[in-house]
């Protein structure tokens, strides 16, 4: 039987005109895509494509189909769309809670994406200072969905979205020329600090006890996005989240010898409604952490 997905790949093969391209486009890999039009040549029973050097082309039979194939394509939008109304996940308003940094450098993407999707749909952002400031939240109905570290002992469901990562900001002309450091050469530095309560000042009170010592604080600040500026600017170091860094950043970054890291996740209450579960399977695809 003929599949969706079959059609899907005929098209995408033929408008980006290379197995190669469209598998990147598909986010699967080319021997998989190679085989479902495969499978569908062999279910429709001729060759569709031609397989040339530097290229592909339509056959007889590949030109007859492909227009009924972006038909069904699109028949097939038209109907998710529409249950996709029915069920709410067109039109109304979600909560969404999180933390400082993941505001910054991990929601941005699926946001973008969402709002493509669903242009009607309203969006409601809360920034917490902590984690448990977020699951609190959460428990007491403020949100419809978080985005923040795992909370212990959640009832509802959650969605692992990756590990997020973190670097030393150090300014553009420091001594340092390798790609990683130890946190304990950087014992008797004044820190880039975060202010009391802040979710990441535990993270680098942690990591630095880790390396043997206690960080002293140059300056604190309340927002994430301000620590790898001051860094920079050479006030201390700062241990901040590698997403939140912007392209063409002009501090030094550096990881730790020790990688610093920590699990993300959307967290819901029990039984979500059906806008809320189409906007963590979107986190979940286009999330960066």
């Amino acid at each position: 039987m003929t599949s969706l997905r079959q059609l899907e790949y005929l098209v995408t093969v033929v408008d980006t005109g290379s197995f190669t391209r469209a598998a990147e486009q598909l986010h699967v890999t080319q021997p998989a895509l190679s085989h479902q039009v495969r499978a569908l040549e062999q279910h429709v029973g001729g060759p569709l494509l031609e397989r040339l050097p530097r290229a592909v082309r339509l056959t007889p039979m590949g030109r007859a189909m492909l227009p009924h194939a972006r038909a069904a394509l699109a028949d097939a939008e038209r109907a998710r769309c529409a249950a996709r109304q029915a069920s709410g996940l067109m039109a109304g308003e979600l909560l969404v809670a999180t933390v400082y940094s993941v505001s910054l450098g991990v929601l941005p993407a699926a946001l973008r994406v969402w709002r493509r999707e669903h242009p009607a749909v309203d969006v409601q952002l809360f920034e917490h200072r902590h984690a448990d400031e977020l699951r609190d939240a959460m428990a007491a109905g403020e949100a419809d969905v978080a985005i923040g570290p795992a909370p212990a002992g959640w009832e509802g469901p959650v969605t692992e979205l990756g590990t997020e990562e973190f670097v030393v900001v150090l300014p553009a002309d420091d001594e340092h020329r390798d790609t990683t450091v130890d946190l304990a050469t950087l014992a008797e530095c004044a820190w880039v600090h975060y202010a009391p309560g802040h979710g990441l000042a535990e993270v680098l009170d942690a990591a630095c006890a880790e390396a043997g010592f206690r960080p002293r604080a140059a300056v604190r600040t309340e927002q994430t996005a301000t620590a790898p500026i001051l860094a920079a600017a050479g006030l201390g170091p700062a241990l901040v989240p590698a997403n939140v860094l912007p392209p063409g950043f002009e501090g030094r970054v550096l990881r730790p010898a020790k990688p610093v890291r920590r699990v993300l996740t959307a967290y819901s209450r029990p039984e979500p409604d059906p806008l809320t579960r189409g906007f963590v399977e979107v986190l979940a695809r286009h999330a960066r952490p």
